[in-house]
């Protein structure tokens, strides 16, 4: 059975990468904050650093591949406290890869990183050699952290592969977009207010197609660490998102923009897959269906 250790197991897509995994059967750890609702074989809650690393090998054995997907999580996180999100992106993965380089150097790393480090696409699909023109610490952030794993691959020789991830959304997910936009709607009151234009380009993903992404991509690790595009290939208006949520939550409020951009915000942020594509990948669940599946969840979330 493969041995899988995931950074960030009790966070948003750890929590689905984690069940998904353990239902394959594999042997799954972990180490972040929270409690992962998957049966995990070991956890550590804490944060990424030698010590706690060295003791969940002590539990569990040297992974033979590593889900690295502990870091911050939000550009507006990253505006407000910018020195933490350093540490929460860059510094723990400098610790995991060192840690990796002594202890485990014949581990597969599969990185989470976002699309972030693109800045703005311009409407266009971005290509994985698209230059890097990040505009928020954020996305400055997880570009340090690809830079690290480029180091650790040339000069040490550690096996990496990136996945920048798109906009990720789907049932369990408590901040961002989709669940602002359904706390609003599902306030009193005829409308809601969003900062924005409405016509921003977003490439949206389900959560359960991120998972398929990141398990596909394993074999792929290597010293050379290759980069991947995870998104759908489509550029999908806020404004028409934020409609089809407000439809599957059978809202009739008016939707306003201020029309006022927002500090890194881009205008366009959309993924060119055909390197996923030709692996044989292809995303399987629509927006429409994966709108509603959210909007059942948000319901039932505030029912319990």
């Amino acid at each position: 059975m493969p041995q899988a250790w995931i950074t960030g197991a009790a966070g948003f897509i750890g929590q689905h990468l984690a069940r998904s995994l353990c239902a394959q059967g594999w042997v799954v750890c972990g180490i972040g904050h929270g409690r992962p609702r998957a049966a995990l074989a070991g956890w550590k809650s804490t944060d990424i650093s030698s010590e706690a690393l060295g003791q969940l090998a002590a539990e569990c054995g040297t992974p033979q591949f590593v889900f690295h997907l502990a870091g911050g999580s939000t550009v507006s996180a990253s505006l407000q406290a910018p020195l933490e999100d350093f540490r929460r992106t860059v510094y723990s993965s400098a610790v995991l890869l060192e840690w990796l380089r002594q202890h485990a150097h014949d581990a597969r790393v599969i990185v989470a990183s976002s699309a972030a480090v693109y800045g703005d696409t311009q409407g266009v699909a971005a290509q994985e050699s698209r230059p890097p023109a990040p505009v928020s610490p954020y996305g400055h952030h997880k570009l340090m952290m690809e830079q690290l794993c480029r180091e650790y691959g040339q000069v040490f020789g550690l096996r990496t592969a990136i996945l920048r991830l798109f906009s990720v959304y789907g049932e369990g997910l408590r901040k961002q977009l989709l669940w602002d936009c359904s706390v609003k709607l599902a306030a009193p009151g005829e409308r809601l207010q969003l900062g924005g234009s409405g016509a921003e380009l977003r490439d949206w993903v389900h959560v359960d197609d991120a998972v398929a992404m990141l398990e596909r991509i394993v074999e792929l690790a290597s010293p050379e660490c290759p980069v991947l595009n995870g998104g759908s290939g489509t550029g999908v208006r806020v404004e028409e998102l934020v409609s089809l949520l407000a439809r599957a939550l059978q809202c009739s409020k008016r939707i306003e923009f201020s029309h006022v951009r927002r500090p890194g915000d881009p205008a366009a942020l959309v993924a060119d897959v055909r390197r996923l594509q030709e692996l044989g990948h292809r995303c399987r669940v629509a927006l429409e269906e994966g709108v509603q599946r959210y909007a059942t969840w948000f319901r039932q979330s505030r029912d319990g």
